[in-house]
């Protein structure tokens, strides 16, 4: 297992600048967010070292977690079935399949111990992240952030929604860290205004974090069939309830 990465923020960044973007749109795009070598590093952890759980949106519209051993118990031909009806409910409602690492929940139930992904899961929740973000957001009240890695294959999905919570999510954020994309190859992060329109959209990046409000309604297109590399983000939510809680699988 290699070494966690020493993180911090790109000493760079004037988040004054992003919290005029931020205050006008509800969305701001920060690039560059970490220093080369260090965002070299997060992305390595997510392309190399990471033992990733399949999550579906199941038919009473919760996540299933469809970890390694379960997949062994279950067996291809049942997984891939409930891959199927995920994909089937998707043309009425929401509905998801992409493959995830549950950050909090591992970290608080000591899965992996020694991951350098655990770092990645401590920065989020330090002094410096939470002020960034209060600092970009204008939202005083942060007192964790959650977070999930996902990777997205060809022909994962996540259908529109509005990520409402129960008044503890403040705002949401997605981190890049796919190296390489090609706009064809779908996956890109997708806003929807009243009319069933696609208000902003933005394709799968690298070392660039995304903050919007929520509620608002997204989605993620699904990868294409062809597509070349893997979808690989961290995403999550900025939040205000109790800090030890932990996080609700759902990646955007």
């Amino acid at each position: 297992m290699s070494e966690p990465p020493v993180l911090r923020l790109n000493p760079a960044l004037d988040p004054a600048v992003f919290a005029q973007a931020y205050a006008r749109d509800g969305l701001v795009r920060i690039p560059e967010v970490f220093e080369p070598a260090v965002v070299d590093r997060l992305a390595g952890i997510l392309e190399q070292t990471i033992d990733w759980d399949i999550i579906c949106s199941n038919q009473r519209g919760g996540a299933e977690v469809i970890t390694r051993a379960r997949r062994a118990e279950l067996g291809d031909q049942v997984v891939a079935g409930k891959l199927h009806a995920a994909t089937v409910q998707a043309r009425n409602g929401f509905a998801y399949v992409y493959l995830g690492y549950p950050m909090i929940d591992a970290y608080v139930e000591g899965r992996d111990p020694g991951h350098p992904i655990h770092a990645l899961t401590v920065f989020l929740n330090s002094p410096e992240f939470i002020a960034f973000g209060a600092a970009v957001t204008g939202e005083a009240g942060i007192t964790k952030i959650d977070g999930q890695a996902t990777c997205y294959r060809p022909g994962d999905f996540l259908t529109q929604h509005d990520d409402t919570g129960v008044g503890e999510r403040l705002a949401a954020y997605t981190l890049g860290l796919t190296r390489e994309w090609r706009p064809d190859w779908g996956g890109q992060l997708l806003f929807h205004d009243d009319n069933g329109d696609v208000a902003r959209g933005f394709a799968p990046a690298f070392n660039v974090l995304t903050l919007f409000k929520v509620p608002q309604q997204h989605s993620v297109a699904p990868v294409a069939p062809y597509a070349g590399a893997l979808r690989l983000t961290v995403t999550g939510w900025l939040r205000n309830d109790p800090p030890n809680g932990a996080g609700a699988p759902l990646g955007g």
